[in-house]
């Protein structure tokens, strides 16, 4: 049941949620470009590769074995930057959680960072980004909102499960809505539940896996399309209801 509250009646909010002070605002800016920039000067991002994953599989699971907690919390964590600065290999670590903790267990894991990254970086952008948002993504924005206006759980629960916008771009959007975080937290945490299963479930044969085409099939995504129409049907029933 959807709290009267949660469902949005217009597609913009109506007053600029407060701003932190202008000191703390740009030591945090500072900080998250910096994060940024480091990971793309060192190149970072070759260690988030399917390759990699496969080349450091023995050590990395000799690892987990040894250290198991500060294993799932190193991964949790990774996760959260990952998600939170809206950087790249988000995909190679659900599969390397699947690998390292197993198909239930990957997912949780997968779920508590990426759940946690993308409330931040919702927030970053409600409190911190507002202006940098809409210049970048404003051609996203009227059709976003525009859905959120019709049942913001909902809706965002279906562009978690059918990936019509990316990801980022969706923890961006949504923190220019009117969605409370409550609300925003619990369609995620829902949303991602079946395409983190899938990864994780699959990084469990990662030795068989070449491409990452190979696991987003057209039975997958067509699962997924079936998942985000279902939904949808509260609010299209509600707006059929309506016009009776």
């Amino acid at each position: 049941m959807i709290r009267s509250e949660d469902a949005m009646t217009s597609p913009a909010p109506t007053t600029t949620p407060a701003q932190p002070p202008l000191g703390s605002k740009i030591a945090i800016l500072l900080g998250v470009g910096a994060a940024v920039g480091l990971f793309f000067y060192f190149d970072l991002g070759q260690f988030l590769s399917l390759e990699a994953l496969k080349q450091n599989r023995d050590q990395l699971l000799a690892f987990t074995e040894a250290h198991y907690a500060l294993a799932v919390g190193l991964f949790i964590l990774a996760y959260i930057v990952v998600t939170g600065l809206s950087l790249p290999g988000a995909v190679i670590l659900t599969l390397a959680g699947g690998f390292l903790f197993g198909s239930v267990l990957g997912t949780l894991f997968v779920n508590v960072g990426a759940t946690t990254g993308a409330t931040l970086a919702f927030l970053a952008a409600r409190y911190l980004l507002r202006d940098w948002v809409e210049r970048k993504f404003g051609k996203w924005l009227e059709p976003v909102q525009q859905g959120f206006a019709e049942n913001a759980f909902n809706y965002l629960m279906t562009l978690r499960l059918i990936p019509l916008f990316p990801f980022f771009v969706i923890n961006l959007v949504s923190g220019l809505t009117r969605m409370s975080v409550g609300t925003y937290v619990a369609a995620t945490a829902l949303g991602i539940i079946p395409g983190s299963f899938v990864y994780a479930y699959a990084g469990r044969q990662l030795g068989t896996i070449n491409s990452l085409k190979e696991i987003a099939s057209p039975n997958v995504i067509g699962a997924f399309v079936l998942l985000g129409l279902l939904a949808l049907v509260p609010t299209v029933y509600k707006r059929v209801r309506g016009a009776q």
